[in-house]
C-alpha cells in the first residue's frame, strides 16, 4: 500500500505546476515554432503507445509439486470422483446441523471479516488498474490587488489589477517496461488470495460447526451413560444395603457400592459443564450470544457414508483453498520481482495542459490568454548506492520463501488427507473391538448380579463388572464421535465444496427452514 502511494506521488510530482503557467510572456503562443514543436511531439506519440511491449522480470510458472500417485490410506479406491465434489448439505443429513451451518455462514464474524478483506483487496486492485489511464486535474486561481501578482507582492509601479488562471492538466505514464502491468499482476494475486482465504473460512466454518455439533451429541451420549451407570450402582447399593440389614452382608459391600456410585455420579456435573461450553462455542460460530442449542438428534443416529472416494492427489492442488491461496502468494512475489527489475529502467510519460491565464481579468477571454503545453518526460536512476540491486535480491528471496511455503502447504494437504483416511480405517477397527468389549461387560454385569443374588459370587464380582462397563461404554461413545468427526476432517482436507460458487454456499438449497432460535436473534 505504501509503495503504491509512493508511485502515485511520483506521478503527481512529475506533472507541471500551475505556477509555471502564470507568466504569459514565457509562452510562444502566436509563433509557428510552438505549432512545429507540437507537430513533432504528435509524430513521436505513436511510438510511445507502441513501446509498451517489454515486460521485465520472470513470467509466472506454477512451482512443480511432487504429488504421490495415490493417497496413503486410500489405495485401491476410485481415484476419479472425490468426496469433495459433494456440497456440504449432501454430506450432512441432519436438518438441525444444516440449519446451524446455514446460520454460521451468514453471521459468523470471521466470515464477515474475510468478506471485508476481499473488498479491501478489490479496491487495491482498482487503484493499480487506474495507473493504465492518464490522470487529469484542474486548477483555478483568481486574485486582485495593488503591486500584486498571483496572490503575492510584486512591484508593478503601483498598478492595481487582477489575474486569473484556469488550467486543466493531464499526465500519463507509458508502461514501457511493464512496471504497471507487474503492479496489476501483484494486486490481482492479492485479490484472488483473499478470495481463496474466504473460501477457506467457509470450509473451516462448516467443519467447525459440524465437529462441535457431533461433540455436543457425544457429550450427551456420555451423560446418558453416566446417568445409567450411576443408576446401576444405585441398584447394587440398595441390594447390598438390604442384605446388610438382613445380616447376610458386611458394611464393606455397601461402602464399595456407594463409593462406585458417587464416583460415577461425579462425572455428571463435568459432562453437563462441557455440554454448556460446547453449546456456547457453537453459538459463537453462529454469531450469537451464548445459549442452548435446541436439537433432537442422537449421535448414533448420525449417518456415516460407507464409501468415500478421495480423487487424485494432483487434483488437491486445485481444490484446497489454503493451497491455492499460497499459490497466489507465489504469484504476487513473482510480480514483485518484476517490479524490482523495472526500477532499473526509466519511466517514460507524457504531460499536457490547456487553459487560460492572464494578468488582466478584462483580457482573460481574448485569444492571447490561451495556454497549452504538450511534453514528454523520462526519469530513471543513475546511482542508488546499491539500493536497487538490494531491492531486487530482496524480491527474489521473498519469492523463494513464498515458493517454499506453497510447497509446504501442498505437502501438508497430502498429509491431512492421508491422516484422515488412515484414522477412518483404524477407528472402524477400534469400534468393532470396543463394541465386543461393551457387550461382554454388559453380560458380565448381569451374570455377576445373578450369581450374587444366588449366593454363588461375592459382591466384588458385581462391583468389578460394573466398574469395567462404565469406562468401556464411554470409550465406545468417544470412538463413535471420532468416526463421525473424521468424515468432517476428510471433507475439509479434500477441499470440500471446491466447485461451488460463493452464493451457493449460503443459498436456499443449502439448508431446510431455520430451526427455532431460543437464544434471541442472530447478530
Amino acid at each position: 500500500m505504501t509503495k503504491r502511494n509512493s508511485i502515485m506521488s511520483d506521478m503527481v510530482l512529475s506533472m507541471p505546476r500551475a505556477s509555471a503557467f502564470l507568466e504569459p510572456d514565457r509562452m510562444n503562443l502566436k509563433s509557428g515554432g510552438g505549432r512545429n514543436r507540437l507537430a513533432r511531439l504528435l509524430f513521436l506519440l505513436p511510438l510511445v503507445f507502441f513501446l509498451p511491449g517489454c515486460l521485465v522480470g520472470p513470467n509466472y510458472k506454477r512451482p512443480k509439486i511432487d504429488a504421490p500417485p495415490a493417497f496413503r490410506g486410500g489405495e485401491g479406491a476410485d481415484q476419479q470422483a472425490s468426496f469433495a465434489d459433494q456440497p456440504w448439505w449432501e454430506v450432512f443429513k441432519d436438518d438441525t446441523l444444516k440449519s446451524l451451518i446455514q446460520t454460521a455462514l451468514a453471521n459468523n464474524y470471521d466470515m464477515r471479516v474475510a468478506v471485508t478483506r476481499i473488498q479491501e483487496a478489490r479496491q487495491i486492485q482498482a487503484q493499480a488498474r487506474s495507473q493504465f489511464l492518464p490522470t487529469v486535474n484542474y486548477q483555478a486561481e483568481i486574485s486582485g490587488g495593488r503591486n500584486e501578482f498571483a496572490g503575492g507582492p510584486l512591484d508593478r509601479g503601483g498598478v492595481t489589477r487582477g489575474s486569473f488562471v484556469a488550467v486543466v492538466n493531464a499526465a500519463w505514464e507509458a508502461d514501457v517496461w511493464g512496471r504497471i502491468r507487474r503492479l496489476n499482476e501483484a494486486a490481482l494475486a492479492q485479490y484472488l488470495g483473499t478470495e481463496q482465504a474466504k473460501r477457506g473460512v467457509m470450509l473451516s466454518l462448516v467443519s467447525d460447526v459440524a465437529s462441535d455439533y457431533f461433540q455436543l451429541l457425544a457429550l450427551e451420549l456420555q451423560l446418558d451413560i453416566a446417568k445409567r451407570s450411576t443408576e446401576s450402582f444405585g441398584v447394587s447399593l440398595k441390594l447390598f444395603t438390604q442384605r446388610l440389614q438382613g445380616g447376610v452382608a458386611s458394611k464393606l459391600e455397601t461402602d464399595r457400592a456407594e463409593a462406585a456410585m458417587a464416583s460415577t455420579a461425579a462425572t455428571i456435573p463435568e459432562l453437563e459443564r462441557q455440554i454448556a461450553l460446547t453449546e456456547n462455542q457453537i453459538n459463537v460460530l453462529l454469531g450469537r450470544n451464548p445459549g442452548s442449542i435446541p436439537h433432537d438428534a442422537k449421535l448414533l443416529g448420525e449417518i456415516i457414508p460407507p464409501d468415500i472416494p478421495v480423487g487424485l492427489p494432483s487434483a488437491l492442488l486445485e481444490r484446497r483453498p489454503d493451497v491455492r491461496q499460497a499459490e497466489e502468494q507465489v504469484r504476487y512475489a513473482n510480480a514483485q520481482v518484476g517490479l524490482a527489475a523495472a526500477a532499473f529502467f526509466p519511466r517514460i510519460g507524457l504531460t499536457t495542459f490547456f487553459g487560460h491565464v492572464n494578468a488582466d481579468i478584462d483580457q482573460f477571454w481574448k485569444g492571447t490568454a490561451n495556454a497549452w503545453s504538450f511534453a514528454g518526460n523520462a526519469a530513471g536512476p543513475i546511482y542508488q548506492g546499491g539500493a536497487l540491486k538490494a531491492g531486487k535480491r530482496l524480491a527474489v528471496a521473498q519469492w523463494e520463501e513464498a515458493k517454499l511455503q506453497y510447497e509446504q502447504s501442498a505437502l501438508n494437504a497430502f498429509q491431512d488427507v492421508s491422516n484422515s483416511l488412515i484414522s477412518r480405517e483404524k477407528y472402524e477397527g477400534t469400534r468393532v473391538e470396543q463394541a465386543r468389549a461393551v457387550n461382554a461387560y454388559t453380560d458380565a454385569v448381569k451374570v455377576a448380579m445373578q450369581r450374587y443374588v444366588a449366593g454363588k459370587a461375592s459382591y466384588f464380582e458385581v462391583i468389578e463388572a460394573q466398574l469395567q462397563l462404565f469406562p468401556a461404554e464411554t470409550e465406545l461413545a468417544q470412538t463413535e464421535l471420532n468416526r463421525r468427526v473424521v468424515i468432517v476432517q476428510l471433507y475439509k482436507a479434500l477441499g470440500g465444496g471446491w466447485n461451488l460458487q460463493d452464493a451457493q454456499w449460503t443459498g436456499s438449497q443449502a439448508a431446510p427452514a431455520p430451526a427455532p432460535n431460543t437464544t434471541g436473534p442472530a447478530h
